[in-house]
């Protein structure tokens, strides 16, 4: 039995019922392919039906407020997705009146769709006969049949385009790219392969060669750099005092004003330190207690954040947002700072 074959007849039995499996609507796949880009797939299906039911058409999303979208991705991360999300909804209204494109070519041009996401939508709303290429068929792939070259790479691009395409299934190909996709989620996992239930260990090269935890080939780690922050709590007439953070992966997001410094340290050389002295040098203020050290990792960072309770005198709320409580509760905030909120129950 060739591989395309045994491949969807374990599927055939095995098969996830996820929800945007049921449609052929590009709007609600799309959707679910941006969700699913970095995160997995139980993690993502309550973020799926949250945006489903909030932004239940294109146009919805389209005229949304950015601020409304990224509270919704709230807690997801890479939140770029999220304003490529809304921005890509807003281009599709103006361009093409609303109406998902069905075209490759005009599918890759849209903001945050790449290879990987593009192939998708159109296997899966448009039938198109097109192999997906995420991170568990590149995961199967490698090990069956024995390639060592890092996706990451563009020669190793190429390797695994070639073949996935040459695998495909010319009758049932999109069924086959959702299977070969379960197959690296359930049977041919990260860590801990079911190899002892799998219908190609026979000829799964990694398998035979003993390289399973050797496959795939990666390319080296990026460096992670620590940062060390101090949020600073600040309570102004009864409001919290926030900034909107106009770059990086936060952006559009609020967040507590900070202090940088270069390293871990106590509180009393961060009093003494120039970045803290710079924030506070028309203040007058006292520091009446502080947080755990929070760490909360990204792809490229790691940060430490402690957070301080100030009380000062005379704030000067320019270039800062004051919000209540209720205000609060309704803005889009890091992860970081919503667990600190949830565990100190400032709301």
């Amino acid at each position: 039995m060739s591989f395309c074959k045994t491949l969807l007849k374990w599927y055939d039995i095995n098969k996830r019922e996820l929800p945007w499996r049921q449609t052929s609507n590009p709007y609600v796949i799309w959707i679910s392919e941006i969700i699913l880009q970095q995160t997995r797939v139980s993690q993502g299906i309550p973020y799926f039906y949250k945006f489903i039911q909030s932004f239940p058409s294109l146009k919805d999303l389209a005229n949304a407020q950015e601020e409304e979208v990224l509270k919704l991705w709230q807690g997801l991360g890479y939140y770029s997705r999220a304003r490529n999300l809304h921005s890509t909804a807003k281009y599709i209204n103006e361009k093409y009146n609303g109406i998902f494109p069905s075209n490759l070519e005009d599918i890759l041009s849209l903001k945050g769709v790449g290879n990987y996401t593009a192939a998708a939508i159109s296997s899966f709303a448009f039938d198109i006969s097109l192999p997906v290429v995420d991170g568990n068929v590149v995961r199967v792939l490698s090990r069956i049949f024995g390639v060592e070259m890092p996706f990451e790479s563009s020669s190793g691009k190429k390797k695994f385009y070639n073949l996935a395409t040459k695998l495909l299934d010319s009758k049932r190909h999109s069924e086959y790219n959702q299977a070969i996709m379960d197959f690296g989620a359930l049977c041919c996992t990260p860590k801990l392969p079911k190899c002892e239930s799998c219908p190609f260990v026979s000829i799964c090269i990694a398998y035979n060669t003993n390289n399973i935890n050797k496959l795939p080939v990666k390319l080296k780690k990026i460096k992670i750099t620590k940062r060390f922050l101090n949020y600073l709590i600040i309570n102004h007439e009864e409001q919290f005092v926030l900034s909107k953070i106009n770059q990086g992966i936060w952006k559009g997001m609020y967040q507590f004003p900070f202090v940088e410094v270069d390293n871990k340290t106590n509180k009393n050389k961060l009093l003494e330190s120039e970045n803290w002295k710079k924030f506070f040098c028309n203040y007058k203020y006292k520091v009446t207690g502080s947080s755990e050290v929070y760490l909360h990792k990204l792809s490229h960072q790691k940060i430490y954040a402690t957070f301080w309770f100030i009380d000062v005198h005379n704030f000067n709320k320019n270039n800062f947002k004051c919000v209540r409580k209720h205000e609060f509760i309704k803005l889009p905030i890091p992860r970081l700072i919503d667990k600190f909120i949830n565990d100190y129950k400032l709301i």
